[in-house]
């Protein structure tokens, strides 16, 4: 398993197969690129690579932006909430429900199926209806 280091820097660098990138990463990803950033900073950060790796796997309307903005903000909230995690794998270990996409925390703010659905949703930011 990457270390979070080591996952920024593949994805990043589009050193890892597309496969290998699923929720748990996507998580442990926004984890590592928040930790110890500024949020709006990390979060540009993390939508530029996360638009760039969609496209280089050929995939480019898969890139979510509503999904996108709204668990970095989650993560960063839990990231807050505990601040003795220290890798991702740590706050993932106190924070399960971050790897539940359908009814975990993101279920608390929107309808999953619907906003993951949504064509304006994927293109622009849409608030929570929650």
């Amino acid at each position: 398993m990457r270390t979070d280091e080591q996952l920024v820097a593949d994805f990043e660098a589009l050193a890892m197969n597309p496969r290998e990138f699923g929720h748990r990463e996507h998580v442990r990803l926004a984890f590592a690129m928040l930790q110890g950033a500024d949020f709006g900073e990390a979060a540009i950060r993390f939508r530029a690579a996360l638009k760039r790796f969609a496209t280089n796997a050929g995939v480019p309307g898969k890139y979510h932006e509503t999904l996108t903005w709204a668990y970095l903000a989650v993560v960063l909230q839990r990231m807050d909430e505990h601040p003795d995690a220290r890798t991702s794998e740590q706050l993932l270990a106190r924070c399960p429900d971050l790897l539940d996409h359908r009814t975990g925390a993101m279920a608390r703010y929107y309808d999953v199926a619907a906003v993951t659905a949504s064509p304006v949703a994927r293109r622009i930011f849409v608030l929570p209806e929650r």
